[in-house]
């Protein structure tokens, strides 16, 4: 083995937590009927809308399997209860997902597309094995039709009861199917009594939020809940570019008569804009964080001067919205529905979505020298002649920008990707007994389809190295013909330096079919899955226009547009795949089990990741085959628990998809066609040191390497990039229902930034800190606590240059990567009742 790697402003925000606070008062002044000593703090702990098991204890309820407890079933599970989820929602979902074993989550973008990396699996990042889910409904049924993760389309709220992460077994084939691994969101719903919170979050650079869950009865047989929030934010890095918005979500539910069954129908609205936070040059020895022209340390290149660029296109002037950031504006509706006829059981959901959906990318350099360069390194990097023939002055006020000064040329991408998508599952049960054998058979069936555009405008521009940079003009004088060049108007280098048009869509159809066997102090699981898949594609050609005749002196960069010429390439593509899972556990004791499971799955390659040839034939489409097996034992003794497994997965024909740079200032989705093999070992631990004290962690150690790679030979055998051999989460947990206190880490080892492995980045630890105190005020239960994110300020370097890929280097004055986020502190004040 391989050596392990060491528009909503304070007003409205008032307004809205006064709103959502004022049952608070109704609550605590009007007791249940018929009890009228009854006490709304015990009734309700501060900390959840409504009891549920602990997290050591939940059923695991994920797809259509056959509720166990975690003890008996036979892959590996990791559930998370609100409680938790609140306390490690700080940034994005990634800091949830980080603390999984297995998973890898890189938050340091900020709020959305969180990189997701499944242990041994070859990625970009975000989503693309783990499909997210709310309530078993899909957030988006496939992934691929353009580059934005799952998480760009929903928000956690304090509305979600538990997290479950499945993978490997009988269960992963339901619904949208994947070995790899099941990321579900269950949201609390109602029941016979109100239960509701409200909470107040304020955090240093400028965040404030609001949020509020509430829950209960609606008359007869209904019951409701209904959570949302609304929040503005100028950091965690502060750009001056808006952070704000608002999601509402709820659900109503429908419990039979009989007691067999119910009705819930789901909703959920969103409006709501963030940024999202690139690589940036960092010093090329320490890799820490350089200083500005300013003499100010450099967070982010972003600023509200980018918003100035625009150009003459072919369909009219063209103005960027990057300084928007990722917005997403738009919602789902869904429908659950199960009823048991007594052995006989039936159960489904379906949903609808429509997002208009944006993303703004500041990339991380102009795609040809990619990092901070002096005025004359600028020019001569570029044939563009000497500092003394040349003009630099800032563009919003003409003044000569100064000759020590640094440049950092940039590039922005405009992406508009609006999206529907219409998915639904069908599934019968049945129970039969076999003398001392129970059989749970499930037959299912899951449709999807998803339609997504993909608009992509690329801009190149020149600005100084800065926090907030200002935009720069350049022009140039031939010394021998005293003509002038105009370089950069209004900061802007090359108009149009790329164009995207894409228009994809998807449709599945899936059969399965399983079996979970309960056989006295055996459990075993058998199943399987056919699918098919049928994806459309629409790619417009594009050609190079004269946009700007009347200009004199401009450079063939800003004179020359590339765009689209509205002809297309048109393909269809499909394939069916088939996936087969099998598990068997063996209860030793009432707390020792051991398990083992195996499964042959795939993944559809993304629809964007199709070539075409130069006569406009689509290459072939086939699936990626996935193998993987995972033997293990699990333990709870009372004070102690925990988990111990080895794993093994084997990844074939699959078509990795990077954003790299074309060479020429602009971006190109580059296909690699890859194998992949790993193996490793993981385990989870938890000791109760006392009644209220305990301590959690889980580790990971994993070896992994390419086994295929169509584009370059040479990286078979080097280890996957951006997967980490050590991963590892560590806390301290006490909760006495008055005082709680968390302390927890996570380490993520060391990584290389590329297949070729040339650039290994160091392993970090990101420490997080929680701890708050509870206390009745007028009959409700307040808790007021404090959250330190990043309590150490690690200033690791979480990725190197992805557009850069294999070319980048190290050893120069600046190497361009994304840091963690840096520390910040968080009040939050809620009021459960």
């Amino acid at each position: 083995m391989k050596r392990l790697h060491h528009g909503l402003r304070a007003a409205y925000l008032a307004a809205t937590a006064l709103t959502m606070l004022a049952p608070v008062a109704a609550f605590a002044q009007a007791p249940a009927e018929g009890d009228a000593g009854a006490d709304p703090v015990a009734a309700a702990p501060a900390d959840e809308i409504a009891p549920v098991p602990t997290d050591e204890e939940e059923i695991i309820i994920t797809g259509t399997s056959v509720g166990r407890p975690a003890l008996d079933t036979p892959l590996a599970v990791t559930t998370i209860g609100d409680e938790r989820l609140q306390k490690l929602s700080v940034s994005s979902q990634a800091d949830i997902l980080n603390t999984i074993p297995t998973i890898k989550a890189d938050a340091s973008g900020g709020e959305v597309a969180s990189n997701v990396f499944v242990a041994g699996l070859p990625s970009g990042g975000q989503y693309q094995f783990t499909p997210l889910m709310y309530d078993g409904m899909p957030i988006f049924s496939s992934f691929g039709l353009n580059s934005s993760a799952y998480d760009v389309y929903a928000r956690n709220d304090l509305g979600i009861q538990r997290l479950e992460f499945v993978r490997g077994g009988v269960s992963n084939l339901f619904g949208p199917g994947s070995v790899a691994g099941l990321i579900n969101y269950i949201s609390a719903t109602g029941g016979p009594e109100h239960h509701g919170i409200a909470q107040l979050e304020w955090a240093e650079r400028g965040r404030m939020r609001a949020d509020f869950a509430v829950n209960g009865p609606a008359g007869g047989n209904l019951f409701y809940a209904l959570s949302g929030f609304v929040r503005t934010d100028e950091g965690p890095i502060r750009t001056g570019l808006p952070t704000e918005g608002f999601q509402l979500r709820g659900n109503l539910k429908y419990e039979f008569n009989s007691g067999r069954g119910s009705v819930t129908v789901f909703g959920q609205y969103i409006d709501d804009q963030t940024q999202f936070y690139l690589p940036i040059p960092l010093d090329g020895t320490t890799r820490n964080r350089v200083r500005g022209n300013d003499g100010k340390i450099v967070y982010s290149v972003q600023g509200p001067e980018a918003g100035r660029l625009g150009f003459n296109t072919p369909d009219g002037r063209f103005r960027t919205e990057i300084t928007e950031g990722v917005t997403t504006k738009g919602g789902m509706v869904g429908l659950a529905f199960d009823n048991d006829f007594g052995g006989i059981g039936i159960n489904g959901r379906v949903r609808y979505a429509d997002y208009k959906h944006r993303f703004g990318l500041f990339s991380d350099g102009d795609g040809i020298i990619n990092v901070p360069e002096s005025l004359q390194g600028f020019l001569t990097n570029r044939g563009l002649g000497s500092l003394a023939n040349a003009s630099f002055t800032f563009a919003d006020n003409g003044v000569a920008v100064p000759s020590d000064y640094l440049l950092f040329a940039n590039r922005t991408t405009d992406r508009d990707r609006p999206a529907t998508d219409f998915s639904a599952e069908l599934n019968l049960t049945a129970k039969a007994t076999t003398g001392a054998i129970q059989h749970n058979f499930t037959l299912g069936g899951f449709y999807a389809n998803a339609k997504a555009r993909d608009v992509n405008v690329t801009s190149t521009y020149l600005a100084e190295l800065n926090n907030r940079p200002r935009l720069i003009n350049l022009s140039v004088r031939n010394p021998i013909t005293g003509a002038v060049t105009i370089v950069s108007a209004d900061g802007l280098i090359n108009a149009g330096a790329g164009y995207v048009n894409n228009r994809h869509q998807a449709e599945r159809y899936a059969a399965y079919v399983a079996d979970q066997i309960e056989a006295g102090r055996f459990s075993l699981d058998i199943g399987a899955r056919v699918e098919h898949f049928k994806g459309d594609i629409r790619r417009e050609r594009t050609a190079t226009f004269v946009t700007d005749t009347a200009t004199p002196n401009l450079a063939t960069a800003l004179r020359d547009v590339i765009w689209g010429n509205d002809t297309f390439l048109a393909a269809e593509v499909d394939t069916t795949e088939w996936a087969v899972a099998a598990g068997a556990l063996y209860r030793i004791s009432d707390n020792f089990s051991l398990y083992a499971n195996a499964s042959r799955g795939y993944f559809f390659p993304e629809i964007r990741s199709v070539t075409f040839n130069a006569l406009g034939e689509a290459a072939s489409y086939e699936g990626e085959i996935i193998k993987q097996a995972s033997a293990g034992l699990k333990f709870d003794g009372g004070r102690f628990a925990g988990t111990i497994a080895g794993f093994y997965t084997k990844l074939d024909n699959r078509r990795q998809v990077l954003f790299v740079n074309d060479g020429a200032g602009g971006l190109t989705e580059r296909v690699n066609l890859v194998g992949t093999e790993s193996y490793g070992l993981e385990a989870t631990a938890l000791i109760r040191l006392f009644r209220n004290l305990r301590i959690e962690g889980n580790l990971t150690l994993q070896d992994h390497k390419y086994t295929d790679f169509d584009t370059t030979p040479a990286n078979i055998g080097n280890e996957l990039e951006r997967q980490p051999n050590l991963l590892y989460n560590a806390g301290l947990f006490y909760d006495d229902d008055r005082f709680d206190f968390s302390l927890f880490t996570n380490y993520t080892g060391d990584t290389f930034t590329a297949a070729n492995n040339a650039i290994e980045l160091e392993g970090f630890n990101v420490v997080n800190l929680d701890a708050g105190v509870k206390f009745p005020v007028r009959g409700v239960a307040v808790r007021a606590a404090i959250n330190v994110f990043n309590l150490l300020d690690s200033d690791a370097t979480t990725e190197g240059s992805p557009r850069q890929d294999s070319s980048q280097s190290a050893g120069g004055a600046f190497f361009v990567g994304r840091p963690v986020l840096p520390r910040r502190i968080t009040a939050r004040l809620s009021i459960a009742f």
